[in-house]
Parts: C-alpha cells; structure tokens; sequence
C-alpha cells in the first residue's frame, strides 16, 4: 500500500504525465484536426458553390422572338425625295449691276415674264461704239458704191483701164462687207442687251432670289450665283431606292400612293415612269423615278415623302424586329437558339427596311428562334439561358 501511494510523485520524479493529463491531451488533438477538417471541408464546399454560382452568372440571359412569314402580297413603303418637274437656276448673262427686280420668291410666273433688270454701262457704251462704227462703215460703203459707178462709166469709152476699174469695184466690195461686219457686231451686243430683262424660262414659281438692288452681277462678279431659281411643280418628280430584291416589281405605269410630313392623313396618287435600271453598288438599291400631278400646289420640290408600292412579297420572306440585327465585318446577321441553348450565327440578306421591322429574303426560316436585343459579345457556340417569361 505504502508503494502504491508514493507512485505519482515517482512518475513526477521521472517527467512523465499523469495518465488522465495524456488521455485528455489525445482527445483535445484529435479534437483541433477535426475542427480544422470540418473548417476546410466547409470551404472546399463554399469555394465549389461560388464558382458554379460564378459559372452559372456567366451565361447570359436572352430574350427570344420568333421570325414570322411575311404575307404574300404586301406595301412596299420606303423614304422618297420630292423635286420639280423643271427647276431652272438663273444666271445673269450679261456683266452689270442689279437695277430693280419684279418678282420675288412665291411670286407665280408664266414663260417670259421679266424677273429683273440689270444696268449695263459699259455694255451700252459698246453698242454706242458699234452703232458709229456701222455708220462709218455704210459711209465708206455708199462713197466705194458711187465712186465703182463712175469708173465703170469711163471704162465704157476707155477712158479708164480695166485694172483701175476692178480695183474700185473691189473696194466696193470690201466696204460692203465692212458693212455687213459692223452690222452683226451690232446685232451681237443688241442681243446681249436682251438678257439684261432676266426673264422666266418657263411657267412656274420663284423659289429663291439671291440678288438685290446694286449687286454686281454676271461675269464680272467675284462670286457667280443664281439670280433667281423657278420651278415648275405642277408636277412633282420624285426618287425612290428601291432594295435590289424588289427592282423586277419596278416597271414603268406601277401605281403608288405617297404621304408627306405636313399633310397628315392625306394620301397622293403617283406612278412610276422609269429606273435607273443599274443597281447602285453603294446601297445596293435601284433608283425609282416616279410623277405625281401638284395641280393644288400641296407638294412641295425638295421634300421628303413615304412612298408605298403594292408589290408581291419574296417566297420565304420572314419578318423580324430590326433590333435583332448585328452588323459585322462579315456581314449582317442574327444570332439564333437552338434546342440545345446554345447560339448559332446566321448570316441574311435583308429585303425591306419597315424601320421597327426588317424583311429578310434569305438565310432564316418561319420559326426561327431569334434572339432579341443580341449583346455586341454574343457569339457562335455560346451557351444562353431564355427567359420564358418574354419569350415572344
């Protein structure tokens, strides 16, 4: 008993631990490793959920619309540019100074109608000049005529040879054509004075004067502009470009129906009356030319209009909102979504603008999941989440 009661302080003696001090040390350790476990396993966890979580933000969500077919028979309505049936920009033919000027923009005008009148001063010197130089010369011409008379009477008695003779016949001549010369240069300059009463070349309306009283005016001036500009619009003229896919429609005598911006509501009848018939290799559209009678005056040259055909729709035309568009270096396209969720790049051909919505001839299908809206990043292959609840 007495061995048994002194063997802790033996074991203190030696440096060994108590046996419950080793057992509880043990339990502790095994305790902090499993702390540390559960704490790394927790993360290991957490670190997997952040990147499905991150991988899951990373697909896009799209919005779908479908492509629906486009009715067989359809308008064609596309931007036109109005212009008078003639427009005329008038210069002044003749160098002088604005003296007065009859008619103003708005002002109706028949063929002829004087415009305005231009001082010539040194215009009318020059006819002064060629007036005198004519009456010199009909002078000259009446002495040559009276002299050639008298030499061909003594030539009949041989009083003069024939060489004199002929020399003052010739003179004669010569001062007749001086005549002659003198004359059409005064009738040149007559005719030049003509054009200083700026006239209308035609029946019309004055659109723009751009002179005023004592400007300097024709080749004399240091800026050359027009007078004056006149239209005739009881006729309007107006282009159209017409997508290439839609050029066969475009025949001579196709009836149209044109709106302008300041007649709302208001409908114009119109015609086609010829093409370009050449395709524009810039916008790829064929220049239409059509005529719609102005008698009331309502539309007006340089203006803008819509202009719809009755034309037949492509055979397997589909329509789809113009915001689904993508515009690339390849071309244009339209990213579709497959059964898979995943992103197929179509390149198409575009027939109509409509502006909200395009008509595409070529390279999509009635039914076409089309995405809308399309993120400039999207690209082929790519994995996407549809939204359901807009899916259109």
């Amino acid at each position: 008993m007495q061995n048994e009661t002194h063997r802790p302080e033996a074991d203190l003696l030696s440096g060994k631990p108590p046996r419950g001090l080793r057992t509880a040390g043990i339990v502790a350790g095994v305790l902090a490793v499993a702390v540390v476990a559960a704490g790394l396993y927790t993360r290991h966890g957490e670190a997997l959920d952040a990147s499905a979580w991150s991988e899951q933000q990373a697909v896009p969500t799209v919005h779908l619309i479908t492509a629906n077919p486009v009715a067989a028979n359809g308008d064609l309505t596309l931007p036109g540019t109005m212009a008078a049936w003639n427009t005329a920009h008038i210069f002044a033919r003749v160098a002088g100074y604005m003296q007065s000027w009859d008619r103003d923009i708005g002002a109706a005008v028949e063929q002829g109608t004087p415009l305005a009148r231009i001082e010539t001063p040194e215009l009318d010197q020059q006819i002064i000049a060629a007036r005198a130089a004519l009456a010199k010369a009909q002078a000259s011409a009446a002495l040559a005529r009276s002299t050639a008379a008298r030499w061909n009477d003594l030539l009949t008695d041989h009083s003069v040879s024939q060489q004199e003779a002929d020399e003052r016949n010739g003179n004669l001549a010569v001062q007749v054509a001086t005549v002659r010369g003198a004359r059409a240069d005064l009738d040149r300059l007559l005719a030049f004075k003509a054009y200083a009463t700026v006239r209308a070349p035609f029946a019309g309306v004055v659109t723009q004067r751009t002179t005023d009283i004592g400007d300097l005016v024709g080749p004399g001036a240091t800026t050359q502009q027009p007078m004056f500009t006149v239209a005739d619009t009881s006729r309007i003229r107006l282009y159209v470009g017409v997508p290439q896919a839609y050029a066969a429609a475009m025949k001579a005598g196709l009836d149209a129906t044109l709106t302008v911006p300041d007649h709302p509501g208001e409908t114009f009848a119109a015609r086609v009356v010829g093409t370009s018939d050449a395709i524009n290799p810039v916008n790829g559209a064929l220049q239409v030319q059509l005529l719609a009678d102005n008698k009331a005056h309502a539309l007006r040259a340089g203006g803008y209009a819509q202009v719809s055909f009755k034309v037949p729709a492509q055979a397997g035309a589909v329509s789809i909102p113009a915001s689904a568009l993508l515009f690339r270096s390849s071309g244009t396209e339209v990213a579709t979504v497959g059964p898979d969720n995943k992103v197929r790049m179509v390149p198409i051909q575009i027939g109509r603008d409509l502006g909200k919505t395009v008509e595409v001839v070529s390279g999509l299908t009635p039914g076409a999941r089309i995405v809308d809206n399309p993120p400039d990043s999207i690209a082929q292959g790519q994995a996407v989440r549809v939204d359901e609840a807009h899916h259109g």
